[in-house]
This record gives C-alpha cells, sequence and structure tokens, in this order.
C-alpha cells in the first residue's frame, strides 16, 4: 500500500501548477465571455467558433513541397440528393457548403501542384458477410451505401452511390490524384493512405471530405496517430443530423481538441497562397 503522505512536493506542485493554469484559463475565459452569453451563442449558432477560446492557437504553416489535400469519400451516396443518406445528411451539406467547398480545394489543390489523395469508402459482397457490425455499419449495409459488384470488376460503378460526384471526376481522374485501396468501416488504418502519402514526402495534411464523426474524423484521429501535422477543413464535411445527435457538432469538438488546425476553406486556400510565395 502506498503511503498517502509520501508526495514528492515538486511533483505535486507541478501537476497543481499545470492543472491549475488550465482550469484558469478555461475559467478565465468564461468569465470574458459570460456565461450567458456563451448559452446564447450556442443557441443561435452550435457551431460558431467560441468567442473567448481556451486551447492554444493554431502555429501550423504549410510547406507545399511536402503537404497533401486528402479527401475522404467523395461520392454520391454522402453528397448528392440521390444519394441513400441524403435524407439524414442533406441539411448539414447544405448548410455548410460542403459540396462547393471540396471542389475549391481540389482546384486550389492542383493549382498549387500538390499531391492529392481520395480515400473512398466501398463495400463488396463480401463484406455483407461480416459476423458483427457497429449501429452504422448495420445501417450501411442495410441500405446498400457503396455498394460494388466486387473488388476486381467495375460494372455498375458509374452514376451508383460508390462514384465520384460527377464536378470532382475531372481532378480525381486527371491520372495524378492518388486513389487509396478502400477503407471499410471509418478510418485509414485499413487502407494504404500513410503509406502513399509517405512515399510521396507528405506529412502535412489538409483534410475534408465526408463524413465530418465518421470517416473525416477517424481519419484525422489516425493520421495524427502516425505523426503527420493535419488542419482539418470544417465547412468542406458535413454530417448526419441523428435523434441520438448532432454529428457535426460532434466532430467539430474534436476537430478543435485534436487538430493541429481547423480552417474554413477561404483559409485554406489562402495557407496555399501564401506557402506559394
Amino acid at each position: 500500500m502506498c503511503d498517502c503522505h509520501d508526495h514528492d512536493p515538486k511533483k505535486l506542485s507541478r501537476r497543481e501548477a499545470l492543472r491549475g493554469g488550465l482550469m484558469a484559463s478555461a475559467a478565465g475565459a468564461a468569465a470574458v465571455a459570460g456565461a450567458g452569453a456563451v448559452q446564447a451563442q450556442a443557441k443561435e449558432n452550435p457551431y460558431a467558433d467560441p468567442a473567448q477560446p481556451a486551447l492554444p492557437p493554431s502555429d501550423m504553416k504549410l510547406d507545399l513541397s511536402r503537404a497533401a489535400l486528402v479527401v475522404t469519400d467523395p461520392q454520391i451516396d454522402f453528397l448528392h440528393p440521390e444519394g441513400v443518406t441524403w435524407g439524414v445528411i442533406g441539411a448539414s451539406v447544405e448548410e455548410h457548403g460542403t459540396v462547393e467547398n471540396i471542389e475549391t480545394l481540389f482546384k486550389a489543390a492542383k493549382a498549387h501542384d500538390i499531391t492529392t489523395a481520395v480515400s473512398p469508402h466501398y463495400y463488396y459482397p463480401t463484406d455483407h458477410g461480416w459476423k458483427f457490425e457497429g449501429a452504422l455499419e448495420k445501417l450501411m449495409h442495410k441500405i446498400g451505401m457503396f455498394d460494388r459488384k466486387g473488388p476486381l470488376i467495375i460494372d455498375g460503378f458509374e452514376n451508383s452511390g460508390a462514384d465520384w460526384m460527377p464536378q470532382y471526376k475531372k481532378y480525381i481522374e486527371d491520372g495524378r490524384t492518388i486513389v487509396t485501396s478502400p477503407h471499410k468501416v471509418y478510418g485509414n488504418d485499413t487502407n494504404d493512405l500513410s503509406l502513399q502519402l509517405r512515399k510521396n514526402g507528405v506529412d502535412q495534411v489538409i483534410l475534408a471530405g465526408m463524413s465530418a464523426n465518421l470517416c473525416t474524423e477517424s481519419h484525422l484521429r489516425e493520421l495524427l496517430e502516425d505523426g503527420f501535422e493535419v488542419a482539418v477543413v470544417k465547412d468542406a464535411t458535413a454530417a448526419a443530423m441523428l435523434p441520438e445527435g448532432d454529428g457535426y457538432l460532434a466532430a467539430l469538438t474534436n476537430f478543435r481538441y485534436m487538430a493541429n488546425a481547423v480552417w474554413t476553406t477561404e483559409e485554406a486556400v489562402a495557407q496555399l497562397k501564401k506557402a506559394a510565395g
């Protein structure tokens, strides 16, 4: 048993100082903004940046020689009114201008000649034989989301829910964009994205795509664990709104906590221009 009175005073004081500093920062921010003002802001626009953030600001600066744009699931089933998820995700896509913002990022990446990669989501017939699934996996398989007829054929692929959004095809199919092997649940730990980026000398990622609290956030987490510096473009993603919760708000909170930077599309384009000199 430990002697609860036998503490190292140096360690204790440092721990208390760190904890006290963080709490003071958060409390100070809340005091400046005012609890009522914070609640009113959240009610008026739950996605608005905090008036007085407690976390340190981003200091991420792009180096185009080692930067890449990564877009998760830029596919019809997520982003098109005829996609199978539109009923629960369409309002979020339209609110954030997601379709247009993703295209703006593609254009900017191509204009600045940086590595561009797409991490798609595909399901093959054998994937429907899985013995257990999470809630969203069950739903995706039930509605035939991202279904393809097989891994080695593209019969029926064009204009299906698994296909790219039509306006993105000229960027993705230009012979220079990396199309990774598919991820199967949410994150890129099941595909070759990190390998492809490393082989292209990339260690900075501008991350966008679908959907915010699922594949996009999971890619963020895995890329961070793999040692990449990641900026998430918050209005180039969207998420489902269900009785279980607002997926976009959940993701936005975690983006702020974890990403090296959280930018708007306009800010991302400005950062690319600035880095280009």
